[in-house]
């Protein structure tokens, strides 16, 4: 009887960096993570702005939301510190690990310490902007199960 040694092609021998599979806006659902997407920034408007305070461990807070988007939707993205200097509008970033939040019952996309805002080079597409995920609003719903 002859052994044979399985070798899954899935599982490498070491964790190694996963190669990222970029999603569309249109996918986005509440409360998932990880996602990493190429978007078009369409507007930044500053929302919080805080100076330096007593402690020199709380550094002054910056918050942008920016309307961001792909050729299936827009999403409001919230840009923190700085971050915020990068979402000009017109600009093309790559968001990488970024989550929804849930803010007021809608969509909120954000990149925290553990992703990455990146700039890159100018999208070839055209954002479908009459479809933004923010506006929808969703309700929290308690499922007991039996």
């Amino acid at each position: 009887m002859a052994t044979t040694t399985d070798t899954n092609p899935n599982q490498a021998a070491k964790p190694g960096l996963r190669k990222p599979v970029f999603i569309k806006v249109d996918q986005l659902k509440p409360g998932t993570t990880g996602h990493t997407l190429t978007v078009k920034v369409l507007s930044s408007n500053t929302v919080l702005q805080r100076g330096r305070s007593v402690s020199q461990h709380l550094r002054h807070t910056r918050i942008a939301e920016c309307l961001v988007g792909d050729e299936t939707g827009t999403i409001v993205f919230t840009a923190r510190n700085d971050q915020v200097d990068m979402m000009k509008p017109g600009t093309t970033v790559i968001l990488r690990n970024a989550k929804i939040d849930m803010f007021k019952g809608t969509m909120r996309l954000a990149v925290d310490k553990w992703g990455r805002v990146e700039v890159t080079e100018a999208a070839t597409f055209a954002v479908k902007e009459d479809n933004n995920l923010s506006l929808v609003e969703y309700e929290l719903v308690n499922v007991v199960e039996e």
